[in-house]
């Protein structure tokens, strides 16, 4: 019989000492030397710092160094600067609930010298002495401050960082890797606050320098000048709520998602809430995985966001979150539903506080005429107006777009918008997509405009014109529908079959009448007014085939716009179809005054355009 082992002694609770809560501390707020730069970064902001220094080691392991021309600290506050939970910035719940600050809980500097070799100088506004406190992780408790020499402000320097925790400090990445965290890090605190100066420096070379200057160059100096030249500027206000910035236009996203800046109340965030609303936002215009580059700033009643919720303040908790959403959502979404035509005339308006000055396009290029160059292009524009009039009123003003690659039980009747307008008696007048040329092998439109020529992809367009349509007749509930002369008749499985029996008034609101013919047969009756063209077989068993596969409800709720997509995409005008010059202008009229018009169905660019300019350079023309 063996003997019972006693249990095991437990150690009695004690309290942890002031460093190891320090060091524990540390490992929430100090992950790597970009997390320190951040931390001591704001802290020169909320000192009303106009221009800050930083200067950077070996990716920022052996020194980062701060200086800031703010208000300072007094000598008698420097070593209580080091203590945890001190700070300037709140004192009561109050305070805390409506924090303005960027840092504001007090550990950044006690944990930064818990971990690594810090010195403090600082010269208070006032003060006729600087004063420099050195300070390790076992020497806070007893420094004291000496005599320094400083003109202003406050210089935080840090040195090897984790030289106390070894088994810590190998979880480090690469000098450069570490760097590159440092470098995004003061580029997101730099963006924020463009009336301050920055300079970054690293290993002696200089990496940014920037003066104080509005956001737009702060934009153009981070993000450079192709994002200003293909962003749209976004707007919007309502009640407590502003939303300001910059996004890509869709045809220009990327794979990468290094480009894209979200801030509430100047401070950069990771938020979900935001982040999900971006990308519904997007996703009825992004190809693949592709991804916006974007640099937005929202402003809330500080009241009403909590930005306790993460040690490294990059998480924000909203009030009604809901409301957030929405109103992110609907401002960008309609800032990228802006049509052609309204986005290619004035400029923007400026915004109020942000002074954004970027354009929703690149600027018109000025055609300039070199060695041996022909006639400005508005001199050959206006001969194109001129010959493609006459080519309009030779063939009539309101001549049909017949969208139909099939032969169709009924004639297709061009809707009103489809009629083209009288052409412009001058260039100036002309519309943003121009008028049209030619076609190329049945799939392209060539057009010329005042900035020289437009290429569009004739599918993909008609593609994004039919679906906007469909979303806003189903919106709408005017879904009409156009009854076929004689009715398609189709052989069907028996789940078809049951599906048409079960949702034959689901199917009517969407503009079809399908009923069963004989055993295994249905008869297509109508289909919706604005699909008249497409081929009617195909257009019913795709929308069975997706009724199928994801139900009714699916279809009617959260699938809704891509199945109106599937069936704008079966309705559209298919390639190798020779289209007329006035069919080719009708649908080119018609991409100007269609939201979303820049991307088809599935996020693919409907358009380009190709300045005179860059043909020239083509050409070598001028050289």
């Amino acid at each position: 019989m063996s003997a019972t082992m006693p249990p095991p002694s437990l150690p009695r609770i004690q309290a942890l000492p002031d460093l190891l809560i320090s060091q524990i501390a540390a490992g929430e707020v100090v992950e790597r030397p970009a997390s320190v730069l951040k931390e001591l970064m704001e802290n020169s902001l909320d000192a009303g710092s106009t221009a800050i220094q930083v200067y950077l080691e070996e990716g920022g392991v052996k020194l980062i160094r701060i200086s800031d021309d703010g208000c300072g600290i007094a000598r008698d506050d420097l070593a209580l600067a080091l203590t945890r939970h001190a700070t300037s910035k709140i004192r009561t719940l109050a305070d805390l609930e409506g924090v303005a600050s960027m840092g504001f809980r007090g550990e950044a500097l006690a944990s930064v010298a818990s971990v690594a070799r810090l010195s403090l100088t600082s010269r208070a506004r006032g003060s006729d002495h600087a004063w420099k406190l050195r300070a390790e992780s076992s020497t806070i408790a007893g420094a004291e401050p000496e005599p320094a020499a400083l003109m202003a402000g406050t210089v935080v320097e840090m040195r090897d960082l984790y030289f106390n925790t070894p088994a810590r400090r190998k979880f480090l990445k690469s000098e450069g890797t570490e760097f590159g965290h440092c470098a995004e890090a003061f580029k997101r605190i730099a963006l924020a606050h463009p009336q301050v100066a920055f300079t970054l420096v690293h290993n002696g070379r200089s990496i940014l320098q920037l003066p104080r200057s509005d956001l737009s160059e702060r934009i153009r100096a981070i993000l450079g000048d192709e994002f200003l030249a293909h962003a749209r500027l976004l707007q919007v206000e309502a009640g407590p709520l502003s939303l300001e910035g910059l996004i890509i236009d869709p045809t220009w996203a990327t794979q990468s998602k290094d480009t894209q800046y979200t801030f509430v109340n100047g401070r950069f965030v990771r938020d979900k809430v935001i982040g999900h609303a971006l990308r519904e936002a997007y996703r009825d215009v992004l190809h693949g995985s592709r991804q916006p580059a974007l640099c937005l700033f929202l402003q809330v009643d500080p009241a009403t966001v909590d930005v306790n919720v993460h040690p490294a303040k990059t998480e924000v908790r909203f009030r009604d979150s809901r409301a957030v959403h929405q109103f992110v959502f609907h401002g960008v979404q309609r800032t990228l539903a802006t049509p052609i035509q309204e986005s290619s005339g004035s400029e923007p308006p400026q915004p109020r506080a942000m002074e954004i000055t970027a354009h929703t396009a690149a600027p018109m290029p000025r055609h300039q005429p070199g060695l041996g160059m022909a006639e400005p292009a508005t001199v050959a524009y206006l001969d194109l107006a001129r010959s493609v009039r006459e080519d309009y009123h030779r063939e009539g003003s309101h001549a049909d777009f017949r969208a139909t690659a099939f032969p169709s039980p009924v004639r297709a009747q061009a809707p009103q918008s489809l009629s083209p307008q009288p052409l412009p008696e001058t260039a100036s007048e002309g519309p943003p997509l121009g008028y049209a040329l030619a076609q190329l092998h049945g799939i392209y439109i060539l057009a010329q405009n005042s900035k020289g020529l437009v290429l569009v992809d004739m599918h993909a367009a008609h593609e994004r014109i039919l679906y906007e349509k469909l979303k806003h007749a189903l919106d709408q509930q005017q879904m009409s529908r156009q009854a076929l002369l004689i009715p398609a008749l189709f052989s069907a499985q028996p789940l078809e079959v049951a599906a048409v029996e079960e949702h034959g008034a689901a199917l009517a609101d969407l503009g079809f009448e399908i009923s069963l013919a004989g055993p295994g047969q249905l008869a297509l009756r109508a289909v919706p007014a604005l699909l008249q063209a497409g081929d009617p077989t195909t257009l019913a068993r795709a929308l069975l085939a997706e009724l199928q596969e994801h139900g009714l409800s699916q279809l009617m709720t959260a699938r809704r716009n891509e199945l109106l997509a599937t069936m704008a995409c079966h309705g559209a005008v298919r390639a190798r179809r020779q289209l007329s010059l006035p069919e080719m202008n009708a649908l080119l009229r018609q991409m100007e005054d269609t939201e979303r018009s820049g991307q088809c169905n599935h996020g693919r660019p409907t358009w380009t355009e190709l300045s005179m300019d860059e043909l020239d350079r083509l050409f070598l023309r001028g050289r």
